[in-house]
């Protein structure tokens, strides 16, 4: 098809004698595959388009925003991650990491303990002030849970940040670094929404 339409614009250009007009025409062709390509590309490698499905990472992403997660990226503490659903086939799920290979990870009285040393997590703080019927955010646990004393290599432990909610490490264990799909970094829409994804 794409044969036959160049065929159909050297036809036109002999029988009109149009040689510059084709000339740009081809150039704009040119140049919108080109741009495709380097577009799907972009897609595959680089980055790849979210959008945010449920609640359970309220208060910090909302249901029905669209972000980008970039892919090859070193993952680190406290990153918001797109990962394969271990327990739903061809559906994904976004999260934060809290536990890397090598930690140790508890929560008591609603604080994160990481190796024995207690992280703030000031991006459940709007959540954690909401909070009024005296319960904690996020229920104790320890890595009995996952019958192991730390996390093994190639394995990460993921939370949401809306914690009462959230299906998460708790619920489906460990998370394979092999199933990561991105790390998300930027809100793209809604507009109001729009910018960079912090720790915070």
């Amino acid at each position: 098809m794409f044969v036959r339409f160049l065929i159909n614009i050297v036809k036109y250009s002999r029988s009109e004698g149009r040689v510059q007009q084709v000339k740009e025409l081809l150039k704009t062709v040119g140049f919108v595959v080109i741009f495709t390509l380097f577009l799907l590309l972009l897609r595959q490698y680089v980055f790849t388009p979210v959008i945010v499905k449920g609640d359970s990472m309220d208060p910090t992403l909302h249901d029905g925003e669209r972000v980008i997660a970039l892919k090859n990226t070193e993952i680190e503490r406290f990153d918001i991650i797109t990962f394969e659903a271990p327990d739903e086939a061809g559906k994904n799920y976004i999260k934060r990491v809290i536990g890397l290979p090598g930690d140790q990870v508890s929560y008591q009285n609603d604080t994160l303990y990481i190796n024995g040393q207690a992280y703030d997590e000031p991006y459940l703080d709007e959540f954690k002030a909401a909070v009024t019927d005296g319960f904690p955010v996020t229920s104790d646990f320890d890595m009995g849970l996952f019958g192991v004393e730390v996390i093994p290599e190639g394995q990460i432990l993921v939370l949401g940040d809306n914690r009462r909610i959230s299906k998460d490490s708790r619920q489906l264990g460990l998370i394979d670094e092999a199933t990561i799909l991105g790390d998300v970094k930027f809100v793209f829409w809604p507009i109001a929404d729009f910018g960079l994804l912090g720790k915070e």
